[in-house]
């Protein structure tokens, strides 16, 4: 006898339905009510997310997610009033709205319009109409909301970050990757320094700041006497920091990740700051810093000894430096060398003989090193990643 799907057992529906990705799970969704429980099933069963597009969903489904233990929702596609999902789900504690662009600030307005006290997680990212007026109603109306992802909100200002620091004291991951209005002023709002109009975000403890172009050492410095509890901070591309402000950095005793990828007026001088300091870095990012070279590892080695993971991708190292460092690493888990072309055999076998701890190691584009090396460097005990893209081999080596 022929069976219609919709009649399954909602446990069959919900397995055929898992192979399906998100888009079509959103599609068998509107068909009806039976496919779409069934296809989200697996998310509503197990209490955590449901992704959704708010296009044509039926507003009762919220108050069904919502009975189902669903608290986290990440909106794929926004179609309808975004104030259905907040009024059909009061307990509400993620909501990623990442991507949807034409979500308004009148939009966001109807949606904030009392306090959401359950909210932790709010993702707006790539939401690019969004301005300072919806972070007012977000200070206004999330004050226990942890972490607050702008990334490519280009049209945030400083204005925004203080009305931020006023109201968002439990905030603990801030990401403004992007935010090109952004400066030394905003920045300070956040640290409290502007204690008479707002108190600050002073709980943070990620901070992501990456292509922020109107940053300077002056923010390094809010920073570092504001932000006593940060332990993540990501500086990369971030052309207007220089090795000045890495003394500011250097005595943040809580800090354990510092990303200055692209910072191109970092030197060997600001790696000397920072070695010299109290600093107790697990992660180490200056990869493509040009002015970054021998002379940072020997600094590493001295005052850096307890790190975990290091980049220094087209840094301007060699075997030298490589000699300077290795004895003094007996952490080091990553090592990320790629395009660093004045990097040999000689360099390898150094780093198999003394960084025995090593998981991983790029060697992207190292275009000197020979089978020989590579010999070596697969012996190391604990290696389970090797990156070695762009590897120039003879004729005879090519054994890969």
């Amino acid at each position: 006898m022929e069976t219609h799907i919709s009649c399954l057992f909602p446990e069959i529906l919900a397995m055929i339905f898992s192979y399906l990705d998100v888009r079509d799970k959103g599609r068998v969704a509107q068909v009806c009510i039976a496919w779409r429980d069934a296809s989200y099933h697996k998310s509503v069963w197990r209490g955590v997310e449901a992704k959704l597009h708010l296009r044509r969903a039926n507003p009762s489904l919220f108050p069904s997610l919502q009975a189902r233990g669903i608290r986290r929702v990440q909106i794929l596609s926004l179609r309808r009033s975004l104030s259905y999902v907040i009024q059909g789900m009061p307990n509400i504690e993620s909501l990623n709205l990442s991507g949807c662009y034409n979500l308004t600030d009148n939009g966001l307005g109807h949606a904030f319009v009392q306090e959401i006290p359950s909210l932790r997680v709010l993702n707006l990212s790539l939401c690019k109409q969004i301005t300072d007026s919806s972070l007012g109603r977000i200070a206004q109306y999330l004050k226990n909301l942890e972490v607050l992802e702008l990334g490519g909100c280009s049209n945030i200002t400083n204005t925004g970050l203080l009305l931020v620091a006023w109201g968002l004291h439990r905030l603990k991951s801030l990401n403004l990757r992007s935010c090109r209005h952004v400066s030394d002023v905003g920045i300070g709002h956040l640290a409290g320094m502007t204690r008479s109009a707002a108190e600050g975000c002073l709980n943070l403890e990620y901070l992501t700041l990456q292509d922020c172009q109107k940053l300077t050492d002056l923010s390094l410095k809010h920073i570092s006497k504001g932000l006593a509890k940060l332990r993540v901070l990501n500086l990369s591309f971030c052309g207007g920091i220089s090795d000045a402000g890495m003394l500011h950095l250097s005595h943040m005793t809580s800090l354990w990740s510092l990303n200055l990828r692209s910072c191109d007026n970092i030197s060997d001088t600001g790696a000397m700051h920072l070695a010299m300091g109290t600093l107790r870095l697990s992660g180490l990012d200056v990869s493509f810093c040009d002015k970054i070279g021998d002379q940072t590892l020997a600094y590493i080695a001295q005052g850096l000894y307890q790190l975990k993971s290091l980049s220094l991708c087209s840094c301007h190292i060699s075997d030298d430096g490589i000699n300077r460092m290795v004895r003094q690493m007996h952490e080091l888990r990553t090592l990320n060398i790629g395009q660093c072309v004045r990097i040999t055999d000689k360099g390898l076998e150094l780093i198999a003989d003394h960084l025995t701890q090593l998981v991983g190691i790029d060697l992207y584009g190292c275009t000197k090193i020979t089978k020989r090396g590579l010999e070596r460097i697969t012996q190391l005990p604990c290696l389970k990643v090797l990156n070695l893209g762009l590897w120039q081999m003879t004729e005879s080596e090519k054994v890969r």
